[in-house]
Parts: structure tokens; sequence; C-alpha cells
């Protein structure tokens, strides 16, 4: 009777076939970490605002004595919160989906139209705004813009936040559009598209 000798994991696969996994699936590592702390930072300003909101409404009714600086900390806190949420919901395909027409095709249609022509077409609208929020970035920190309310608070770290959460939205899309094609090209489909270690 022969022996037949146990082929250790990943032989017969291509080299850079699993060095793309490997790189990939680092990647997607880095991404869904920072992500997560994106998440608990947003659930802590979300925590904040509910504070500074309710100290405002407090001084206003209670105290009789308005305080200028709680609305506009928790418009700026409300705008960080979606800003640093936006890459972390898109990872998790949380974001709303209407597919009521995509789910009646095959497979096939709903991976190509559902994750690459959509992933490419949000690849586009992000690059946009990366593009246009950069220069009004600029602008506000070279004339030093500021608020009109009486704090008078600079606006341009605001406006730097929107570039960078979008170059994060952005490198998530693009790594969605990876595992998108490699799933087209090998005939699979994903209900997640992360490659695990």
């Amino acid at each position: 009777m022969r022996r037949v000798a146990a082929c250790p994991a990943g032989a017969g696969r291509d080299p850079q076939e699993s060095i793309v996994k490997t790189i990939l699936a680092k990647v997607d590592r880095v991404i869904e970490v920072v992500g997560d702390w994106a998440l608990l930072i947003s659930g802590i300003l979300i925590l904040v605002i509910g504070f500074l909101t309710t100290y405002g409404v407090g001084k206003r009714y209670i105290f009789r004595n308005p305080d200028p600086y709680t609305y506009e900390l928790s418009i700026i806190f409300l705008v960080a919160c979606i800003l640093l949420c936006l890459p972390a919901i898109q990872w998790n395909r949380r974001n709303l989906r209407v597919d009521f027409i995509l789910q009646h095709l095959p497979i096939k249609w709903q991976l190509i139209i559902g994750d690459l022509f959509t992933t490419i077409l949000a690849m586009i609208f992000v690059a946009i705004i990366i593009w246009k929020s950069w220069g009004i970035f600029i602008y506000s920190f070279e004339v030093k813009e500021t608020s009109q309310s009486a704090w008078q608070e600079p606006l341009w770290p605001m406006k730097l936040l929107v570039p960078i959460c979008m170059s994060w939205l952005f490198i998530t899309l693009v790594s969605q559009l990876a595992h998108a094609i490699i799933h087209l090209v090998q005939g699979t489909t994903r209900e997640d598209t992360r490659i695990e270690l």
C-alpha cells in the first residue's frame, strides 16, 4: 500500500497569488483597525455632544445665561463624527444599498454591478471630493479663516479633516475593488470580501 505524503498548506498555489493575498490581508487588517478606532472616537464624540447639549440647554433655560460655545462645539463634533464614520461604514458594508433590482440578477452580474461598477463610481466621486476639499483647506489655512461666531475658532482643522477622511474612504474603496476583481476572476462569491490571515 502506497502512502501519500500530505501536502503543506498552500502547496500547488501560485506564489504570486499567495503574496497578493498576504498583502491584501495585511492592508485589510490596517483598514479594519483604523476604522474601529474611528468608530470608537465617533461614539465618544456623540457622548460629548449629548453632554454639551444638556449643559447648553440647562444653562440657557435653568440659569438664564446662554452659553455661546456649546452649540458651536456640538456642530464641530457632529461633522467630525460623520466624517470619521464614513470609511468604517463602507468597510463594514453598512451603507444604504437599494438592491431590489440587483437581487434578481445572476450572481455574476450582482458582482459586476454591485461591487465593481458602484465601487468605481464611488471612487470617482470621492476623488473629486478629495481634490476640491484639499483646495478649500489650503485656502482656509492661508487666509486664517475663522467662524463668524463669538468664539471665532479657526476653520482649517475641520476643513483638513474632510480630505483626510475621504482619502481613507478612497483607500477602503480600492481594497474592496481589488477583492471584487479577485472574486470575479476566480468566479467566487462573497458575503464579506475581506481575506482573513
